[in-house]
């Protein structure tokens, strides 16, 4: 599951930029036959933002100091390499898989656990993937888009692939229910926490424009385009000071 990073203002234009060419929808009519039942999933995931994921996000975000926050993103990002890892074995693509070892051997080691990003600090730029994308590459249709409680945008197969994903993730076989639920809970909270700023991006029908969106960002995951893009590129490191 594709993880985020912090959006810094002086780079909020660029990124709106970024993110309008994103929301085009893609070529040919947009295959949303369940939109009457789809928006009201999206109103209900709305509401539960609003009400709980949005504020504790950001207490989290005004309490928690930059290097902690950063470190935070950093670890659950360096457990996003394992099902990487397996999908890109899966994919057929063996140059992807070493390098998502590659990143995971460094940061567990020389970035403790994977509180520092080691790897691209050594030019071992990441490149994600997950069960949705495999199944894409294995010939599945995509199906229509589908709006699922509590995860949000996603298609049949990608719907799908969440549930083969968790099976690749190492925190489900933790073993300590409280420990489990309490490192997912913090993951969407951090997740949560680094969209704060790009969400102010998001114009006209949230609804439509978060699906054109995800589907244009699906679309170029699955063709091999460029990694995600990670705002914090070029004018923030591991220890840099929070953007205002």
């Amino acid at each position: 599951m594709t993880t985020t990073r912090r959006y810094a203002s002086t780079l909020l234009l660029g990124a709106g930029l970024l993110l309008a060419a994103l929301a085009a929808p893609a070529s040919g009519a947009t295959d949303d036959p369940w939109e009457g039942f789809n928006r009201h999933v999206f109103a209900f995931n709305e509401f539960l933002d609003r009400g709980l994921l949005k504020p504790v996000a950001k207490g989290y975000r005004a309490v928690t100091p930059h290097f902690v926050d950063r470190g935070v993103s950093n670890f659950f990002s360096n457990l996003g390499e394992v099902p990487s890892f397996a999908n890109h074995l899966l994919q057929g693509h063996l140059c992807d898989a070493g390098l998502d070892a590659g990143r995971f051997a460094v940061n567990s080691t020389l970035g403790i656990a994977g509180l520092f990003d080691v790897a691209s600090q050594m030019g071992i730029q990441q490149k994600t993937t997950d069960f949705g994308v495999t199944l894409a590459r294995w010939g599945a249709g995509s199906g229509p888009y589908l709006v699922l409680p509590f995860f949000g945008p996603s298609t049949v197969r990608d719907g799908i692939g969440v549930g083969g994903d968790w099976f690749l993730e190492p925190v489900t076989y933790l073993e300590d229910d409280t420990a489990r639920w309490s490192l997912r809970t913090l993951e969407a909270v951090d997740q949560r926490a680094n969209l704060l700023e790009a969400e102010q991006l998001i114009v006209g029908d949230r609804y439509v424009f978060l699906r054109n969106l995800y589907l244009k960002r699906r679309q170029l995951l699955i063709e091999g385009g460029p990694r995600e893009p990670d705002f914090d590129d070029g004018f923030d490191d591991e220890f840099g000071d929070e953007a205002p």
